[in-house]
């Protein structure tokens, strides 16, 4: 045999010797792919957007979490309201009993001496008194009854009606201030739960599409898998006509066993993104589920002047700056008039009377009168009472300048918002636009591979571009739904509906 027609025929052999490696190590790799299109699981819970969001704002630990501070501070504010409301109380000792040694004065002599005392005393005090808030004082009336039991028998003293009134003058009225300052402070903590209900719409909107990204790349994977091993196939028959080569072969059987490999990762990943998601929400059974992609985009507009006309009128933070000036303004308040001279007016009239008997200790009872000014001056403190005055009115500059720069802030982050929002809708557009226009070529590009046409890298390229803008689409639906509900946290305002996002509290 010619040297020539040995080498033709080493050739031939040769390239049916790795044919057959190929299409064994193919047939070892070969496993039943899940399609897309195979029936799931009939215990599988859809879920939208919208469902999500609402399971989060009725049953999350953020919603509980929300829930459980604005009681607080509900509860908080009934006890403001409780100060300026007449308050009822009885006390009483029932009896005090004493059997001791006493020291007292002998009339007769002057001395001082120790003689044993036994007596029970017992008395009631009933007591009616109102906050005053426009001054800073307090009106009581009061009446009482004291009995005192003795080896020698027992007497009654008793106050049939006893009105005092005390005032501070020139102290700090802390009633005054907080009736201005802590309805400011309810209806901060309203807002802040109705903000917080939008924060958890972001909060699971986050987690919604990180479980809907890895359910797409998961489909992603199927499909590639399937393909990829369709593919393989047809090549496989196309080698043994001599029609492509064994590179290309190779190169085909090394994306089927790429993309096995990213739907084994796919898998992983929509397993955590399922446990975070139903964590949150607080599913506590087992079934999968199944999100549909929220592609239906609202169409609204927005105005830049409008969105911040709602944000004054409805954020917590506007409340904020308001009582944080008032707190300024008290504490300022306080200083000046707590290191300056202090004076305290108590004014009291009643009935007395002291009887042996029950009935006669309310007959005829004679009048008592007190009449108390106290006064406190500082005269010398070595500057301390300067320095506390000082102290608080560079503070009060200081919180007053901040404010204002924080409200400058605050405008121009709702400012911002509403622009990243109308960026972001404007992307959407062109994404969706991408991923049909992606999903088209990958087709055309697969039949005319198909044809022989093309090669498998122009092929693949078709492919990769293909996933990259299915994910690329997902991934602004997610940016814009986030800017939705950032929208609607900045403003409290529902601009699809056109009103505020304020609702009755949950209790």
């Amino acid at each position: 045999m010619k040297p020539r027609a040995i080498i033709r025929c080493a050739e031939k052999w040769g390239l049916v010797l790795v044919l057959f490696l190929v299409a064994a190590v193919a047939q070892g790799q070969e496993q039943k792919v899940p399609l897309p299109e195979e029936e799931e699981d009939p215990q599988t819970v859809r879920l939208t957007l919208e469902e999500v969001i609402k399971m989060a704002r009725e049953q999350s630990p953020n919603y509980q979490q929300a829930l459980t501070q604005l009681e607080n501070r509900t509860w908080q504010y009934q006890t403001y309201k409780s100060n300026y409301l007449p308050q009822l109380a009885l006390y009483a000792t029932v009896p005090s009993y004493v059997n001791d040694y006493s020291q007292i004065l002998d009339q007769n002599t002057g001395e001082q001496r120790f003689v044993r005392t036994q007596s029970a005393v017992s008395a009631g005090h009933l007591e009616l008194k109102q906050n005053i808030g426009l001054t800073g004082g307090t009106i009581a009336i009061d009446s009482k009854l004291t009995r005192i039991d003795n080896p020698n028998g027992y007497s009654y003293a008793s106050n049939p009606v006893v009105i005092t009134y005390r005032q501070p003058i020139f102290n700090h009225n802390g009633l005054k201030w907080d009736r201005r300052i802590e309805p400011l402070r309810f209806e901060e903590a309203k807002r802040y739960f109705w903000e917080e209900m939008e924060r958890i719409a972001i909060r699971a909107t986050d987690l919604y599409f990180s479980q809907l990204q890895s359910q797409i790349s998961y489909e992603i994977a199927q499909k590639n898998v399937a393909n990829n091993d369709t593919l393989f196939k047809l090549a496989q028959a196309r080698f043994y006509d001599a029609k492509i080569s064994v590179n290309e072969l190779l190169q085909l059987e090394l994306s089927l066993l790429t993309s096995r490999q990213s739907l084994e990762q796919a898998k992983l990943d929509i397993e955590i993104s399922t446990l975070r998601l139903k964590t949150y929400l607080g599913f506590t059974d087992t079934y999968p589920i199944r999100l549909i992609i929220p592609d239906q985009i609202p169409q609204f507009e927005i105005d830049e002047e409008v969105a911040l006309v709602q944000a004054r009128e409805n954020r917590a933070r506007m409340i904020t700056l308001e009582r944080e000036r008032l707190d300024a303004e008290r504490n300022l308040d306080w200083a000046e008039a707590s290191t300056g001279i202090n004076a305290d007016l108590f004014l009291q009239y009643g009935l007395a009377q002291q009887a042996g008997d029950l009935v006669p200790v309310y007959e005829n009872p004679s009048s008592q009168q007190r009449v108390n000014l106290g006064l406190s001056i500082p005269l010398l403190d070595w500057g301390r009472n300067k320095s506390r005055r000082g102290t608080a009115r560079a503070n009060h500059k200081l919180v007053t300048g901040n404010l204002e720069q924080q409200r400058v802030s605050f405008e121009q982050d709702v400012y911002l918002q509403v622009k990243r929002f109308k960026m972001l809708r404007e992307q959407m557009k062109i994404a969706q636009q991408a991923n049909g226009l992606a999903e088209r070529r990958y087709l055309g590009a697969k039949d005319r591979y198909l044809a022989g046409k093309i090669g498998v890298l122009e092929l693949n390229q078709a492919a990769t571009e293909r996933d990259s803008a299915r994910r690329s689409y997902v991934s602004n639906l997610r940016n814009f739904w986030d800017a939705y509900y950032n929208v609607r946290l900045q403003t409290l305002y529902d601009f699809e509906m056109k009103e505020p996002l304020t609702m009755p509290l949950p209790f």
